[in-house]
């Protein structure tokens, strides 16, 4: 459509702008498949969480892996800055508003520990669950040693806009193709949110794609950056990219996981409607009582050094990691029993497992 005489831009979609139709055949929730694989691992969920401070910590990961999820640690959070950042989190919940964001800056100017980063891995590891660990394209070449040789299951590097073909005249950018093909674990990685971004991505060797511009509660790079693109399109947008990479690779499967902008289980099926094979949640979990932020919400966008693009955001508490994930719930808002919940809604749309429900239809509200 026109924007002016000058500039075409195409009509996106937001998660709440769409809806699920119901089919003509119903099922039993208890008969819903939501189990999902990606390389050699198997979950009950497909849910993987945002990997913030206020999200998880070594001992919500394991938790989280417990209740069918999985957790991914930022490794370059306070638990790879500091041996003991309980004081520091309990600090930040009790920030005043307008304080918030030159404190966070202060706490994560700490150094990067590299022999805290072995150890928050094996912690979590030894619990016997999936472990997966995140670090920026920034800092990946020079910790992913460290945490390959710490036994991570799950590789994530993951920043608010991830290209396969980064120019930089000041340092030699990191080489996704090269550096994937050399690791021995499958790497996830993102965001983007266009297809051509995507498929080169895909093009890389990596097992999973996130698909997001930093759209989350805590997130500010609308409003600072100016780069935003609606979710619905944008999961919609990468799915087409994965089928297409599906045919050009003659058939290696690339999984397109959502990152950001679901704040509610209604919004969870409605990414896995538009084509997404799992989906990357903050602020759901950071509600929970075990979540480290204590009722608040936070990213590492929100302590950038120069420009921070994210805020430290109350969400409360509403109940424990279990009634949040597959409850019961005590709430009509779609903040807890998430998996219950997108059980509920397959059922309600006749579909059994979650390859299926990618199929089916949706409409757009006015």
């Amino acid at each position: 459509m026109d924007i002016g005489l000058g500039k075409l831009g195409r009509r996106a979609y937001r998660l709440d702008e769409i809806g699920i139709v119901p089919a003509r055949r119903t099922r039993d929730p208890e008969e819903v498949s939501i189990t999902w694989q990606i390389d050699a691992y198997r979950f009950d969920t497909p849910m993987v969480t945002s990997p913030m401070d206020s999200v998880v910590s070594p001992a919500t990961a394991v938790a989280i892996g417990e209740l069918g999820g999985l957790g991914v640690l930022d490794l370059e959070g306070l638990w790879t800055r500091y041996q003991d950042p309980e004081p520091l989190l309990a600090e930040i919940a009790e920030l005043d508003d307008e304080a918030a964001t030159r404190r966070l800056q202060e706490i994560y100017a700490a150094p990067i520990r590299e022999e805290l980063i072995g150890q928050r891995i094996e912690e979590i590891r030894s619990a016997g669950v999936v472990t997966a660990a995140r670090l920026s394209p920034q800092r990946t070449a020079e910790f992913h040693k460290a945490v390959i040789e710490a036994g991570v299951d799950l590789f994530v590097i993951r920043g608010t806009t991830v290209s396969a073909e980064h120019v930089s005249g000041r340092a030699e950018p990191l080489n996704l193709k090269a550096f994937i093909y050399d690791l021995d674990v499958p790497v996830i990685v993102g965001g983007c949110a266009t297809y051509t971004a995507a498929l080169h991505l895909m093009r890389t060797g990596a097992a999973g794609v996130l698909v997001g511009f930093g759209g989350g509660a805590g997130h500010t790079t609308d409003r600072v950056l100016g780069v935003a693109v609606p979710m619905a399109s944008a999961i919609g947008d990468v799915a087409a990219a994965r089928r297409d990479y599906l045919d050009e690779s003659g058939g290696r499967y690339v999984h397109v996981i959502a990152d950001g902008g679901m704040g509610n289980s209604g919004d969870i099926a409605k990414a896995l409607s538009c084509g997404a094979d799992a989906v990357m949640v903050g602020s759901p979990i950071a509600r929970s009582a075990e979540s480290p932020g204590r009722g608040y919400h936070w990213g590492s966008e929100a302590h950038h050094d120069e420009l921070p693009r994210g805020q430290r955001v109350h969400v409360g508490t509403v109940g424990s990691l279990r009634q949040v994930m597959n409850g019961p719930a005590s709430t009509s808002d779609g903040t807890m029993n998430l998996m219950g919940a997108l059980r509920r809604t397959m059922a309600t749309a006749g579909y059994s497992d979650l390859k299926e429900f990618q199929r089916v239809e949706v409409v757009v509200g006015p």
